[in-house]
């Protein structure tokens, strides 16, 4: 018969406990104790141990605040907002599919945007020319990819 062994003894918890408090990462802690990391995390939890009082900022936003420089998704924000401003806007112009065809019929150069629910008997693929590398045409490519949908999530700082 096999007997396992507790995985947190009493003296490895109170090494745990010191590591911690000593300000060791979980990594470091594991690699000490001979657990995983995750194990280690894991008791941290159980244990209701945390780092710093309940609302510190987590360190990368400190230290960009310290450097006074903007983080990186809040540049990358700036420079889409440049370009999408700049940007004419795109007529909403009624797609016309004059080319309706069935799956057999759809060739690699034709729209592949759906028609209708699958399985219903009018259901069909537009079936226009298809813009160069793209799978719709122009007109269903403006439905599929609009490039001002996720500035509007964005919030202005």
């Amino acid at each position: 018969m096999l007997t396992t062994i507790p995985t947190w003894t009493t003296d490895r918890v109170e090494l745990l406990k010191s590591h911690f408090e000593a300000g060791l990462s979980c990594r470091e802690i594991a690699a000490h104790i001979g657990v995983s990391r995750n194990a280690v995390i894991g008791k941290l939890s159980r244990l209701q141990l945390t780092r710093g009082p309940a609302g510190a900022e987590p360190r990368a936003k400190r230290a960009a605040k310290e450097r006074g420089t903007k983080s990186v998704p809040r540049l990358q924000l700036q420079m889409l907002r440049t370009v999408y401003e700049d940007a004419q806007p795109i007529l909403e112009a009624p797609i016309e599919s004059e080319h309706r065809c069935s799956l057999l019929e759809l060739g690699n150069a034709q729209c592949r945007w759906p028609i209708s629910t699958p399985g219903a008997e009018d259901f069909c693929f537009c079936g226009n020319t298809a813009a160069d590398g793209m799978p719709y045409c122009s007109g269903h490519s403006r439905l599929a990819y609009k490039p001002g949908s996720r500035q509007r999530v964005a919030r202005r700082a």
